[in-house]
């Protein structure tokens, strides 16, 4: 990606030109077999910030349509592709839910033709999100909100939690875009991260907390579509532990895993030896255990593809037993499950021990059992129905 800076809006805004020579210069001579992968052009950047005082308001959208007519010219048109890099809060929710989401009012009539451009010219929307900008602003907005470690209070926008402050603002975005007609335009987010100076917030804690959440590690609460890799991109495991042998060109001995990490006590929730496959409890007990934790290391492809039928009904009440904190509650699977010592694990699929924490938050009320859907134990068990 190829940056204008916003002092340059006003020249390109008014000749086509200018936009031209830019182009010329900047991408064409760099742009040819063998030479610079250039995908995207950012016309300005974060340009209708309020504290900008609309300065660039009038020349954001025809420089993007100069820029676009220069690329055509030079026969780029359908190479690279101009956008905007937005702020996070050109769109905002009339409430706390994300489904509420639509453009700043003040904006709203611009950034729908912005938007009509982009997808036109088959451009995607670049955002840039800060939650460290929403801690910042507000005084009275949650520390822990713009962390990924689990928010007590999370927002419930129709049965959709979000326990974070970077997905709720990016499903704004989503849910803003859709209201409009543009749901298909494709979203990426530019930039972000944490600061480590400037502010009381701004600090290397900080800065650790939120990008070790971000990228490090694994996502075990992540949505699975469209597959259940989404689960699995950290290059740590959730202990800590280096997934694989990997250099960041700081240390010539690869990654180096967390220290002084405490385990719960080695027990596992597992299905009972005398358990009767047949009963009206299987079905339910898997898809509960499953929707509230992660069976993700099951199915086609997957590190415990191994295991048989028993198997995977073991690793599910397992992997429910563990995220609530080895509680005995969390192994009351109806006639089916019994807490052992002895470890399940196999050579390719572990049953690993989950650390310590301050509490079981994904616990839920055994009675919600009978109105989940039963859509995963049909994925994951076909054999049995």
């Amino acid at each position: 990606m190829v940056g204008i800076p916003n002092d340059m809006l006003y020249t390109l805004s008014n000749s086509v030109q200018a936009a031209e020579k830019w182009v010329s210069k900047n991408i064409s001579s760099h742009v040819s077999s063998g030479g610079v992968d250039i995908r995207y052009i950012a016309v300005g950047n974060e340009s209708f910030l309020s504290t900008y005082n609309c300065t660039f308001e009038s020349t954001t959208l025809p420089a993007l349509q100069n820029i676009q007519s220069a690329l055509i010219k030079s026969g780029l048109g359908n190479q690279v592709k101009v956008t905007v890099p937005m702020n996070a809060d050109v769109y905002l929710s009339a409430s706390d839910k994300p489904s509420d989401g639509d453009f700043r009012p003040d904006i709203h009539d611009l950034m729908l033709q912005i938007v009509k451009f982009l997808s036109q010219n088959n451009a995607p929307f670049i955002v840039n999100i800060y939650p460290f900008i929403s801690l910042y602003s507000d005084a009275n907005f949650p520390v822990d909100f713009a962390f990924f470690n689990g928010f007590q209070t999370p927002i419930n926008d129709n049965g959709r939690i979000y326990d974070n402050v970077l997905d709720a603002n990016h499903d704004t975005l989503v849910w803003a875009l859709q209201k409009n007609g543009f749901g298909n335009l494709p979203i990426i987010v530019g930039e972000i991260g944490w600061p480590t100076d400037g502010d009381h917030n701004a600090n290397i804690q900080y800065a650790q907390r939120f990008n070790q959440g971000f990228i490090l590690i694994d996502e075990d609460s992540k949505s699975i579509q469209p597959g259940n890799f989404e689960r699995h991109w950290g290059i740590f495991y959730y202990d800590g532990k280096p997934k694989y042998l990997l250099n960041l060109g700081t240390r010539t001995n690869g990654l180096v895993g967390a220290s002084g990490v405490a385990y719960l006590p080695k027990k596992w929730c597992v299905l009972k030896p005398s358990a009767n496959l047949n009963s009206d409890q299987v079905a339910p007990s898997v898809s509960y255990a499953c929707q509230s934790a992660d069976c993700t290391s099951l199915g086609y492809g997957t590190s415990c593809r191994g295991l048989d039928i028993r198997g995977n009904l073991s690793y599910a009440f397992y992997s429910y037993y563990q995220v609530n904190d080895q509680i005995d509650s969390a192994c009351k699977f109806p006639g089916l499950s019994v807490v052992t010592d002895n470890d399940p694990s196999t050579p390719n699929c572990k049953f690993i021990i989950m650390i310590q924490t301050d509490s079981a938050y994904y616990f839920r009320n055994w009675r919600t059992i009978w109105s989940l859907p039963i859509m995963i134990f049909v994925f994951l068990f076909p054999n049995i129905m």
